[in-house]
């Protein structure tokens, strides 16, 4: 692995959200020494002028790390394997770089707007199409299970970024009425990362 940290990485969390979860994955995965600052968004802290100042969109997760803070999880989780891993979670050659960038679009696309955003409807009554939403994530999980069937992992053979920020919400489907039992490669390659070193789980939440 990489350097360490002179000072513990602030992570400012909520401690069901999927993109704080990747980040925190990461965090783990390199050894990293953090601080874990909950957000209560259920009660609005993240629209706090304090917290604004950090992302003035309002959103976690957020990292402090001596000074330089960055918001967005995919660019935290590039931050953080740049200057702390040795190529180990972010390929520097380019063609694993392209395939990891590939699925971080995939995480900011269908991901999204499929699992995380049906979960999203049925955990926080956040307005939308439940229907379109749960559509889109079993079109992606189809062809994520066929991918994995001749693939171990997403972007090249071992666990990269891709495949922490694919995994919380795909994990956690059911959580928006969306079934994984008619995707076996798929619950295996969930099952292969959480027997990674250091894994820890997202809490589960109850519907309802």
């Amino acid at each position: 692995m990489g350097i360490k940290p002179v000072n513990p990485i602030v992570f400012y969390s909520y401690p069901i959200s999927g993109h704080a979860h990747r980040v925190e994955l990461l965090l783990r995965m390199l050894d990293l020494p953090f601080k874990k600052v909950d957000i209560d968004l259920r009660k609005g802290e993240q629209k706090t002028p304090e917290f604004l100042a950090l992302n003035p969109f309002g959103m976690v997760p957020v990292i402090e790390d001596s000074g330089t803070v960055i918001w967005d999880s995919a660019a935290i989780l590039v931050y953080l394997s740049h200057k702390y891993d040795d190529g180990q979670f972010l390929p520097t050659d380019p063609i694993g770089a392209a395939e990891v960038q590939k699925w971080l679009a995939i995480a900011a696309g269908p991901i999204a707007s499929g699992p995380a955003f049906a979960r999203a409807q049925l955990l926080f009554n956040r307005p939308g199409d439940l229907g379109q939403a749960q559509s889109i994530a079993h079109s992606l999980f189809g062809v994520m299970n066929q991918y994995l069937a001749t693939h171990r992992y997403l972007a090249v053979d071992r666990l990269t970024i891709a495949d922490l920020a694919a995994y919380t919400y795909i994990a956690h489907a059911p959580e928006g009425g969306i079934e994984l039992s008619e995707y076996p490669n798929l619950r295996t390659w969930l099952s292969r990362i959480e027997h990674a070193s250091s894994f820890v789980p997202m809490p589960a939440s109850k519907v309802g």
